[in-house]
Protein backbone atom coordinates (compact mmCIF):
# COMPACT_ATOMS: atom_id res chain seq x y z
CA UNK A 1 0.00 0.00 0.00
CA UNK A 2 3.03 2.25 0.41
CA UNK A 3 3.03 4.96 -2.25
CA UNK A 4 -0.35 3.96 -3.63
CA UNK A 5 -2.71 6.85 -4.25
CA UNK A 6 -6.15 6.12 -2.81
CA UNK A 7 -9.04 8.12 -4.29
CA UNK A 8 -10.96 10.52 -2.06
CA UNK A 9 -14.18 8.68 -2.96
CA UNK A 10 -12.78 5.50 -1.39
CA UNK A 11 -11.54 7.38 1.67
CA UNK A 12 -14.99 8.94 2.17
CA UNK A 13 -16.55 5.48 2.25
CA UNK A 14 -14.16 4.04 4.85
CA UNK A 15 -15.84 5.70 7.86
CA UNK A 16 -19.16 4.23 6.68
CA UNK A 17 -17.64 0.74 6.61
CA UNK A 18 -16.26 1.34 10.09
CA UNK A 19 -19.63 2.51 11.40
CA UNK A 20 -21.60 -0.39 9.90
CA UNK A 21 -19.06 -2.96 11.06
CA UNK A 22 -19.30 -1.50 14.56
CA UNK A 23 -23.06 -2.02 14.45
CA UNK A 24 -22.54 -5.62 13.31
CA UNK A 25 -20.20 -6.21 16.25
CA UNK A 26 -22.82 -4.84 18.62
CA UNK A 27 -25.28 -7.32 17.10
CA UNK A 28 -22.87 -10.20 17.71
CA UNK A 29 -22.20 -10.87 14.01
CA UNK A 30 -18.84 -12.62 13.56
CA UNK A 31 -18.54 -12.75 9.79
CA UNK A 32 -20.25 -11.23 6.79
CA UNK A 33 -20.05 -11.54 3.02
CA UNK A 34 -19.62 -8.59 0.68
CA UNK A 35 -23.16 -9.26 -0.58
CA UNK A 36 -24.61 -9.07 2.93
CA UNK A 37 -22.65 -5.92 3.69
CA UNK A 38 -23.80 -4.51 0.36
CA UNK A 39 -27.47 -4.88 1.27
CA UNK A 40 -26.93 -3.00 4.52
CA UNK A 41 -24.84 -0.16 3.10
CA UNK A 42 -26.49 0.30 -0.30
CA UNK A 43 -23.08 -0.04 -1.95
CA UNK A 44 -22.51 -2.78 -4.52
CA UNK A 45 -20.60 -5.87 -3.40
CA UNK A 46 -18.14 -5.25 -6.22
CA UNK A 47 -17.49 -1.72 -4.95
CA UNK A 48 -16.90 -3.01 -1.42
CA UNK A 49 -14.36 -5.55 -2.65
CA UNK A 50 -12.62 -2.94 -4.81
CA UNK A 51 -12.47 -0.47 -1.92
CA UNK A 52 -11.02 -2.97 0.53
CA UNK A 53 -8.57 -4.35 -2.03
CA UNK A 54 -6.90 -0.93 -2.00
CA UNK A 55 -5.74 -1.82 1.52
CA UNK A 56 -5.09 -5.52 1.15
CA UNK A 57 -8.52 -7.11 0.74
CA UNK A 58 -9.06 -8.69 4.22
CA UNK A 59 -11.58 -11.27 2.95
CA UNK A 60 -11.41 -15.01 2.28
CA UNK A 61 -13.20 -16.61 -0.66
CA UNK A 62 -16.10 -18.69 0.58
CA UNK A 63 -15.88 -17.17 4.06
CA UNK A 64 -16.33 -13.45 3.63
CA UNK A 65 -14.99 -11.00 6.19
CA UNK A 66 -14.24 -11.48 9.85
CA UNK A 67 -16.19 -8.54 11.27
CA UNK A 68 -14.00 -7.85 14.31
CA UNK A 69 -10.76 -8.10 12.33
CA UNK A 70 -12.02 -5.89 9.50
CA UNK A 71 -13.38 -3.35 11.98
CA UNK A 72 -10.01 -3.15 13.73
CA UNK A 73 -8.05 -2.94 10.45
CA UNK A 74 -10.22 -0.14 9.06
CA UNK A 75 -9.81 1.63 12.39
CA UNK A 76 -6.03 1.47 11.89
CA UNK A 77 -6.37 2.74 8.31
CA UNK A 78 -8.37 5.70 9.64
CA UNK A 79 -5.85 6.31 12.41
CA UNK A 80 -8.36 5.49 15.14
CA UNK A 81 -5.85 3.33 17.01
CA UNK A 82 -4.10 6.55 18.02
CA UNK A 83 -5.13 9.44 20.25
CA UNK A 84 -5.66 12.81 18.55
CA UNK A 85 -5.67 15.97 20.66
CA UNK A 86 -8.05 18.65 19.39
CA UNK A 87 -8.52 22.32 20.17
CA UNK A 88 -11.63 24.27 19.20
CA UNK A 89 -11.24 27.91 18.22
CA UNK A 90 -14.60 29.61 18.46
CA UNK A 91 -16.50 28.76 21.65
CA UNK A 92 -19.96 29.80 20.45
CA UNK A 93 -22.91 27.47 19.99
CA UNK A 94 -21.25 25.18 17.44
CA UNK A 95 -17.92 25.08 19.24
CA UNK A 96 -19.60 24.20 22.51
CA UNK A 97 -21.75 21.57 20.83
CA UNK A 98 -18.63 19.89 19.43
CA UNK A 99 -16.96 20.02 22.84
CA UNK A 100 -20.02 18.37 24.40
CA UNK A 101 -20.10 15.53 21.86
CA UNK A 102 -18.62 12.71 23.94
CA UNK A 103 -18.54 10.16 21.10
CA UNK A 104 -15.44 11.87 19.68
CA UNK A 105 -13.44 10.60 22.64
CA UNK A 106 -14.58 7.02 22.02
CA UNK A 107 -12.98 7.34 18.57
CA UNK A 108 -9.76 8.71 20.02
CA UNK A 109 -10.41 12.41 19.36
CA UNK A 110 -9.95 14.29 22.64
CA UNK A 111 -10.79 17.98 22.91
CA UNK A 112 -8.22 19.51 25.21
CA UNK A 113 -8.74 23.24 24.70
CA UNK A 114 -11.36 25.85 23.81
CA UNK A 115 -10.49 29.35 22.59
CA UNK A 116 -12.41 32.49 21.74
CA UNK A 117 -11.98 36.26 21.44
CA UNK A 118 -15.08 37.16 23.46
CA UNK A 119 -13.97 38.27 26.98
CA UNK A 120 -17.38 37.30 28.34
CA UNK A 121 -16.55 33.64 27.69
CA UNK A 122 -13.15 33.68 29.38
CA UNK A 123 -12.93 31.12 32.17
CA UNK A 124 -16.29 29.50 31.48
CA UNK A 125 -16.34 25.70 31.45
CA UNK A 126 -17.72 23.47 28.73
CA UNK A 127 -17.75 19.83 29.88
CA UNK A 128 -14.93 20.70 32.22
CA UNK A 129 -12.83 22.44 29.55
CA UNK A 130 -11.95 26.05 30.30
CA UNK A 131 -12.47 28.64 27.58
CA UNK A 132 -9.27 30.59 27.03
CA UNK A 133 -8.64 33.71 25.00
CA UNK A 134 -7.08 33.41 21.57
CA UNK A 135 -3.99 35.31 22.68
CA UNK A 136 -3.27 32.40 25.03
CA UNK A 137 -3.11 29.90 22.16
CA UNK A 138 0.63 30.13 21.47
CA UNK A 139 1.56 29.36 25.08
CA UNK A 140 -1.00 26.55 25.21
CA UNK A 141 0.46 24.90 22.11
CA UNK A 142 3.95 25.09 23.63
CA UNK A 143 2.73 23.16 26.67
CA UNK A 144 0.38 20.69 24.96
CA UNK A 145 0.55 18.37 21.98
CA UNK A 146 -2.14 19.60 19.58
CA UNK A 147 -2.91 17.46 16.53
CA UNK A 148 -6.01 19.14 15.13
CA UNK A 149 -7.38 22.69 15.28
CA UNK A 150 -11.13 22.98 14.79
CA UNK A 151 -12.30 26.36 13.50
CA UNK A 152 -15.87 27.42 14.32
CA UNK A 153 -15.66 31.18 13.96
CA UNK A 154 -17.19 33.54 11.34
CA UNK A 155 -15.64 33.18 7.91
CA UNK A 156 -14.15 36.69 8.04
CA UNK A 157 -11.73 35.55 10.74
CA UNK A 158 -11.01 32.06 9.45
CA UNK A 159 -8.05 32.86 7.17
CA UNK A 160 -6.11 34.78 9.79
CA UNK A 161 -6.80 32.16 12.47
CA UNK A 162 -5.74 29.40 10.07
CA UNK A 163 -2.48 31.25 9.43
CA UNK A 164 -1.93 31.50 13.18
CA UNK A 165 -2.60 27.80 13.65
CA UNK A 166 -0.17 26.86 10.88
CA UNK A 167 2.51 29.19 12.28
CA UNK A 168 2.25 27.37 15.61
CA UNK A 169 3.05 24.05 13.97
CA UNK A 170 -0.41 22.44 13.98
CA UNK A 171 -0.68 20.23 10.90
CA UNK A 172 -4.41 19.53 10.64
CA UNK A 173 -7.41 21.88 10.47
CA UNK A 174 -11.05 20.86 10.74
CA UNK A 175 -12.80 23.90 9.35
CA UNK A 176 -16.47 24.69 10.02
CA UNK A 177 -16.19 28.36 9.04
CA UNK A 178 -18.32 29.08 5.98
CA UNK A 179 -15.34 29.35 3.62
CA UNK A 180 -13.09 26.87 1.84
CA UNK A 181 -9.73 27.33 3.51
CA UNK A 182 -6.54 26.85 1.56
CA UNK A 183 -3.17 26.97 3.26
CA UNK A 184 0.20 27.35 1.56
CA UNK A 185 1.97 24.76 3.71
CA UNK A 186 1.60 21.44 1.89
CA UNK A 187 2.22 19.59 5.16
CA UNK A 188 -1.01 20.94 6.63
CA UNK A 189 -4.18 18.94 6.00
CA UNK A 190 -7.48 20.86 5.81
CA UNK A 191 -10.95 19.33 5.97
CA UNK A 192 -13.63 21.88 5.06
CA UNK A 193 -17.06 21.03 6.49
CA UNK A 194 -20.13 22.87 5.23
CA UNK A 195 -23.21 21.85 7.22
CA UNK A 196 -25.44 23.95 4.96
CA UNK A 197 -24.35 21.90 1.92
CA UNK A 198 -25.79 18.76 3.50
CA UNK A 199 -29.01 20.60 4.33
CA UNK A 200 -29.32 21.89 0.75
CA UNK A 201 -28.81 18.37 -0.60
CA UNK A 202 -31.63 17.24 1.68
CA UNK A 203 -33.79 20.08 0.39
CA UNK A 204 -33.10 19.03 -3.20
CA UNK A 205 -34.10 15.45 -2.45
CA UNK A 206 -37.31 16.67 -0.76
CA UNK A 207 -38.20 18.69 -3.86
CA UNK A 208 -37.28 15.78 -6.11
CA UNK A 209 -39.47 13.36 -4.15
CA UNK A 210 -42.42 15.77 -4.31
CA UNK A 211 -42.16 16.03 -8.11
CA UNK A 212 -42.70 12.26 -8.32
CA UNK A 213 -46.06 12.46 -6.53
Amino acid sequence: MVGKEISQAVIRRMPRYYRYLGELLDEGVERISSNELSSRMQVTASQIRQDLNNFGGFGQQGYGYNVKYLYEEIGKILGLNEKHNIIVIGAGNLGQALANYVKFEKLGFVIIGLFDVNPALKGTLVRGIEVRMLDELADFVKDHKVDIATLTMPKEAADSVADLVVSLGIHAIWNFAHVDLQVLDENVVVENVHLSDSLMQLSYNIVKSHTKE
